[in-house]
């Protein structure tokens, strides 16, 4: 075999493999060094190859891919800085468990940290953010490095989705000549085999001694919360509201847990907890004798702020995987275990409050103040005639079609959508970005996201819609569907309710940061559909058409910086007047 045809016979055994192990879709960057990845990947008709000029792109684009279908997604690029710009994926990637595949090509090693073009150090250079990591071996055909590259890819993707799912790295050094060539009598490129290797991994399941102990602790604590933050396994909704129901106990549901929305909820999915544990009376009044948490942190502060009022309180932590989820330094148990399983363990032992009145009282109070919340928001909400951002969430409570899924992002939109979007049983699925709570790669994320079949709708600020711009080519190239709301208060609202905000010398020009910008042109030079409603019925007539249609369409909603402060605080003393009077 001559050098091209060793290349392609070490190349395809690596990629063959990552196949057999369930990986389906890669996305790919253009570039030199990369050519015996890209070419022999795009050979294989059994993977969809997703192209992206732009790598910061690319792989926030594998990120909301592999987060909506919880599979591997492969990312490939050259050498150089090329592989640098994926860093900040990688780095959310890690933070919140999405299965990422990251193949760098590089210089060979006589190549390296010599002056030649086009190189850096790539050895970890995503640092502890890659689950694992391997420079890979150069090519060889020989029997031994073919099972090598096999065995290298069934770890990679097996690493990747295995708990706590997240990103791997092998670095691939790759010598001239780069183009590989099969030999005459090659017929692969689309037969689905087994696999080479196959790595199986079950779930965590905790001890009979550790259910037994946890049942008869939540028995004897009525006054009881579960609260569920961002993970998603869908299996925990219906499992922790059955326990729910056998305990009695309130859940206070972070919009990304999965269970705000779905056939599953009932009267105890609290979703307005966000709006009346601001009333500091309320919750002096409501101290919890212990806390069972699932997923990571809700992202409402009201929240934090109330477990910190009573450090006292036992909180217990359910984790999927190793890993210290769990930033308010209160909890007194980490338990390391499948939560759905959990919770269905727990109901099969009958588990159930003690002293049922306690219970009962505690649950109602609760449930009442929810209720009262939720109306005063709505009343408060119906008389907002001018575009307000809290409000387009609530809109897109009605509009949004079963199997839909929202994206937002980060800053204001993930905290309006946990304000604003009431529970309900119309499924609906929440994505975000909430490993790093960083701003860039929203775009891309969402339209990754949006490959994986049904309506996708996108809220986000004017700001973060600017850092990924460059994201919005994948919607022109790949012809997908989405719709793109987008909140344009010119510059950074989330800054006006903190107190920077107080800084008037010096607010616009390092906090605010006003832009200016006309957002049209841009969408409309790649290929977007852009409306600008200015009323309630042109939004919803807009969301309506952007969910109806093919294509991107972007939705701009124009507010003010200071009026959407001052309509987020007049809500809040209504709801403190709604719960005491016993409104709604």
């Amino acid at each position: 075999m001559n050098a091209q045809e060793v290349l392609f016979a070490y190349v395809d055994a690596f990629v063959d493999e990552l196949a057999a192990s369930g990986v389906r879709n890669v996305c790919i960057c253009p570039g030199s060094r990369s050519t015996p990845l890209a070419l022999v990947l795009a050979r294989r008709a059994d993977l969809r190859v997703w192209m992206h000029v732009d790598e910061r792109s690319a792989a926030f684009f594998a990120l909301g891919m592999a987060k909506a279908s919880r599979e591997p997604v492969a990312l490939v690029c050259t050498s150089g800085t090329a592989a640098a710009n994926f860093l900040p994926a990688v780095v959310e990637a890690h933070l919140s468990r999405v299965p990422l595949v990251v193949l760098t090509a590089d210089r060979p090693h006589e190549l390296r940290d010599n002056g030649a073009p086009q190189a850096i150090d790539q050895i970890r250079l995503y640092g502890g953010y890659a689950k694992w990591f391997a420079d890979m071996a150069l090519p060889e055909a020989t029997d031994g490095m073919l099972r090598y590259a096999r065995t290298m890819a069934a770890r990679a993707a097996a690493t990747a989705r295995d708990v706590p799912s997240g990103p791997v790295h092998l670095n691939f050094p790759f010598r001239e000549p780069l183009v590989p060539i099969p030999p005459p009598a090659d017929a692969t490129g689309g037969a689905v085999r087994q696999p080479y290797m196959t790595v199986a991994a079950g779930p965590r399941e905790a001890t009979p001694a550790l259910l037994d102990r946890l049942a008869a602790t939540l028995a004897a604590t009525p006054r009881g919360l579960i609260i569920c933050g961002p993970q998603d396994d869908p299996a925990l909704a219906p499992a922790v509201a059955a326990l729910a129901a056998r305990l009695g106990y309130p859940v206070l549901a972070d919009p990304l847990s999965g269970v705000r929305c779905g056939e599953h909820v009932t009267s105890l999915v609290i979703d307005s907890y966000d709006a009346f544990l601001r009333d500091a009376e309320w919750v002096a009044g409501h101290a919890p004798d212990l806390v069972l948490r699932f997923g990571a942190m809700p992202t409402a502060k009201p929240f934090l702020q109330y477990l910190q009022r009573f450090p006292d309180c036992r909180q217990i932590v359910v984790d999927a995987a190793p890993g210290w989820n769990e930033p308010t330094g209160l909890a007194a148990e980490m338990i390391y275990a499948d939560p759905a399983g959990l919770c269905n363990a727990l109901v099969a032992r009958d588990v159930a409050p003690v002293d049922a009145d306690a219970g009962a009282a505690w649950r109602d109070a609760w449930c009442a103040s929810n209720r009262h919340a939720r109306a005063a928001i709505a009343r408060k909400l119906d008389g907002a005639g001018d575009l307000f951002e809290g409000k387009v969430f609530a809109e897109l409570a009605d509009l949004l079609p079963a199997g839909a899924t929202l994206y937002v992002g980060n800053s204001m939109p993930v905290r309006d959508l946990d304000t604003f979007f009431p529970a309900g049983e119309r499924p609906i699925r929440f994505l975000a970005n909430r490993g790093a709570n960083g701003i860039d790669g929203v775009v891309s994320s969402a339209l990754g996201a949006s490959t994986d079949g049904g309506p996708l709708v996108l809220v986000i600020g004017d700001l973060s819609f600017y850092h990924d711009m460059n994201g919005l080519l994948a919607a022109k190239l790949h012809r997908l569907n989405a719709t793109i709301v987008l909140l344009n208060n010119d510059g950074g609202g989330i800054f006006s309710f903190l107190p920077q905000a107080t800084e008037a010398d010096h607010f616009e020009q390092l906090f605010g940061t006003p832009t200016g910008l006309d957002f049209q042109p841009a969408v409309e030079m790649y290929g977007g559909r852009f409306v600008r409603p200015a009323t309630w019925d042109a939004f919803r007539a807009a969301v309506r058409q952007g969910l109806g249609g093919d294509g991107l369409t972007v939705i701009e909603v124009r507010t003010d910086r200071a009026q959407n402060v001052a309509a987020h605080r007049a809500i809040w003393p209504a709801v403190s007047a709604a719960i005491r009077d016993g409104e709604g």
